[in-house]
C-alpha cells in the first residue's frame, strides 16, 4: 500500500515570504522618496546660496556707480580737482583710494572729454578698482557727450529755438559709469551701468 504526500503551498511559509516582499518593496520606496528629497533640499540651498552671491555682486557693482559719480563731481568741481583726478582718490593716498596713480592722466582727460564715447571696458582697461567686501571690483567712466547750455552759440546755428540762456557752467555731460564685481574664489560676477548727466560746474550729477 503505498502512501501519497501533499504539499500545500499556501501554507505560513508562503505567506511569511509574501510579507517579507512586500516590507522590503515599501522599504525601497521610502528610500527612493528619502533621496529625492534630500537631493531637493540640496538643489535649494544651492539655488538660494546663488541667489545670495548674485545679489552681494550687484550691490558691490552699484556701490562702484556711487564712487565713480563722486570722482566725476570732484573732477569737474573747480575748488576740488579743477579737471584732474583729485590726489585723495589715488591709491597712494592716506586712506588709499581707487585710482592708481598712473591711470590719473587718462582718466582725467576721458572725464573732461578728450575722448567721448570710449570703448575700453571695466575688466578690460579699469580706470578704478576696489574691494567690496570677498568682491574685486573694477569700474571705468567715459563721458559720453556734452549738451550745452539752453541759449548757447551751438544751440543757435542748430536752429534751436528755446529761451536764450547767458549763463557760466550750466552745460550737462553725459556720462557712463561701467563697473563689474567679481568674486576670484567663486566666480562670481555682476555688472552695473549707469548714465549720469553732471553740470560741468560739478555741483550735481542725476542718474
Amino acid at each position: 500500500m503505498r502512501s501519497c504526500n501533499t504539499r500545500n503551498d499556501s501554507g505560513p511559509n508562503n505567506e511569511q515570504g509574501i510579507a517579507m516582499l512586500t516590507v522590503l518593496l515599501v522599504m525601497m520606496m521610502m528610500t527612493a522618496l528619502g533621496i529625492a528629497a534630500l537631493t531637493a533640499t540640496g538643489l535649494e540651498n544651492r539655488m538660494a546660496g546663488s541667489m545670495s552671491s548674485i545679489e552681494g555682486a550687484t550691490a558691490a557693482a552699484e556701490s562702484c556707480t556711487g564712487i565713480g559719480v563722486n570722482i566725476i563731481q570732484q573732477t569737474l568741481d573747480p575748488a576740488g580737482g579743477a579737471g584732474t583726478v583729485p590726489a585723495s582718490f589715488l591709491t597712494s593716498a592716506v586712506p588709499a583710494g581707487p585710482v592708481a596713480p598712473t591711470g590719473q592722466g587718462t582718466l582725467s582727460t576721458e572725464i573732461m572729454g578728450g575722448s567721448d564715447n570710449n570703448t575700453d571696458t571695466p575688466e578690460g582697461a579699469p580706470n578704478f578698482q576696489l574691494s567690496v567686501g570677498s568682491y574685486t571690483v573694477y569700474g571705468d567712466i567715459d563721458r559720453l557727450y556734452l549738451k550745452p547750455p539752453a541759449g548757447s552759440g551751438m544751440q543757435q546755428f542748430a536752429g534751436y529755438e528755446g529761451t536764450g540762456n547767458s549763463s557760466v557752467g550750466t552745460a550737462q555731460a553725459y556720462y557712463r559709469v561701467d563697473c563689474v564685481a567679481r568674486n576670484p574664489t567663486t566666480g562670481t560676477s555682476a555688472r552695473v551701468a549707469a548714465v549720469y548727466a553732471c553740470t560741468s560746474s560739478g555741483e550735481s550729477c542725476q542718474k
